[in-house]
């Protein structure tokens, strides 16, 4: 391999940087499309953290409640009740109903590769037609029924509990 030459300074024209040499452009390790513009960076797991922060409470910086979770939907323009609520929870693996947890909204957003709100807006219309897919459908159904059923029992229970207290209540008094 012949030995690599030195690259030689460009004199710049006579006029305001009169007897300035200027270096040609190396190559720059940022990488440019075809038309010369440069890529928007991948996803950041640290914004997507940075992002889940802004709704999560100080007293569980590791779950975002009810109330972040109506921030989070305010912020990207749907309503809680809105279908695509329940197709983000399914991409999330979401265990509980209003909930997100840290480890689920890193799974959701990285398979989505989100990490700003204006993304995930930019995704809500494929999340919309994932329903149109019939084995995505049957997936988010089987989801939606499985996530309905556990909290339809623990409700049950709740209510016999209640229904226990008042029952010993009203027999103690």
């Amino acid at each position: 391999m012949p030995p690599k030459r030195k690259v030689r300074p460009h004199f710049v024209e006579e006029g305001k940087h009169s007897g300035v040499y200027k270096f040609p452009k190396m190559h720059s390790s940022t990488r440019r499309t075809k038309n010369g513009e440069v890529p928007e960076q991948g996803f950041s797991q640290k914004k997507c953290i940075a992002l889940f922060r802004e709704y999560t409470s100080i007293d569980d910086p590791d779950i975002i409640g009810p109330d972040g979770m109506e921030k989070f939907c305010e912020d990207i323009g749907v309503e809680p009740e809105d279908v695509v609520m329940l197709v983000l929870a399914w991409k999330m693996e979401a265990k509980q109903m209003g909930f997100f947890r840290l480890s689920e909204w890193l799974k959701g957003l990285s398979d989505l590769q989100c990490d700003t709100i204006q993304i995930i807006q930019s995704k809500l219309d494929y999340l919309r037609s994932l329903l149109d897919d019939p084995i995505s459908f049957k997936s988010i159904y089987r989801y939606a029924y499985d996530f309905a059923r556990v909290h339809r029992i623990i409700i049950q229970y709740y209510l016999m509990f209640l229904a226990v207290c008042c029952l010993t209540t009203k027999l103690l008094l």
